[in-house]
């Protein structure tokens, strides 16, 4: 009896201290939850380095470093350049447009690598490094002087060239599915220069070769049943400079982002050439 007594004494007693001692570790549960969470609300934060030049004060260009809280910001990389530009530093200066991957403004390098900003997502490392279009002129900070560029789209002549008229007057002219369908893959390009700004030989060239989208687009017209200059659109370009500078290495193709192929379009031109003996 004394025995019993005693032990339910000793659970009286130790009842306390066993709260006590789940207290304390709900306590620390608590904490080190709290510790997770900060540690991944300080993974959100993201640093972006970007290149900064003005002209206005044309010192040796420099990489600055913006922290952004990525909890706060889109997913894309044009989102933190806005938020940088709207919240942090008014002077950052960058071209868009669109949003939607349609206008091209916003070609820059990001990580090593062309694209549009408004279609690249926020890379899941700690850091991003944005530059210009490599090889080109820079104006200010992000932007480049695209004046060559578009020049050499000019010269290919961009328009529906014909020696007779239409077949029914004001009227527009037909053309069958097969003949629309070989245009795939060459009207949508949007000129944003990433394809053109990644290749070497235009790197090397740039005032002589005509560069990989102006070669898509002389295809485009040249490919085109409602065209009626093909042979004279072949003789322009019939150049070693202007066409035969591409050496087939395809970093194009890599960096177009619509996903088009202006290395094959060059090499379809190269045989075309070769099959009417110009």
């Amino acid at each position: 009896m004394a025995t019993g007594l005693f032990r339910r004494a000793v659970s009286r007693v130790s009842t306390p201290a066993s709260k006590l001692i789940r207290s304390r570790a709900h306590a620390s549960e608590a904490q080190a939850q709290q510790v997770e969470a900060k540690a991944k609300d300080q993974s959100k934060m993201k640093t972006f380095s970007i290149y900064r030049w003005n002209p206005d004060n044309p010192t040796k260009p420099q990489l600055q470093d913006y922290e952004i809280d990525l909890k706060d910001c889109g997913p894309m990389v044009l989102d933190a350049l806005i938020k940088i530009k709207n919240e942090m530093d008014p002077t950052l200066t960058f071209r868009r447009s669109c949003r939607e991957g349609i206008c091209g403004s916003c070609a820059m390098n990001i990580d090593g690598c062309n694209g549009l900003a408004c279609l690249t997502k926020i890379s899941s490392g700690a850091s991003t490094t944005i530059t210009p279009l490599p090889h080109m002129f820079v104006i200010k900070d992000l932007v480049v002087d695209m004046t060559n560029f578009y020049n050499q789209y000019k010269s290919i002549e961009p328009w529906l060239k014909r020696k007779t008229p239409p077949p029914v007057p004001g009227k527009e002219i037909p053309q069958s599915k097969k003949d629309r369908a070989k245009l795939d893959g060459m009207y949508e390009c949007i000129l944003c220069a990433c394809c053109s700004t990644s290749c070497p030989s235009y790197w090397w060239n740039p005032e002589s070769y005509l560069g990989p989208a102006a070669l898509l687009h002389a295809h485009r017209w040249i490919s085109d049943s409602r065209d009626e200059y093909t042979k004279e659109r072949l003789d322009a370009i019939c150049d070693e400079f202007k066409l035969y500078r591409c050496h087939t290495i395809l970093n194009c193709a890599r960096a177009c982002p619509k996903g088009l192929n202006p290395g094959k379009e060059i090499t379809t031109i190269k045989h075309l050439q070769l099959s009417t003996g110009i």
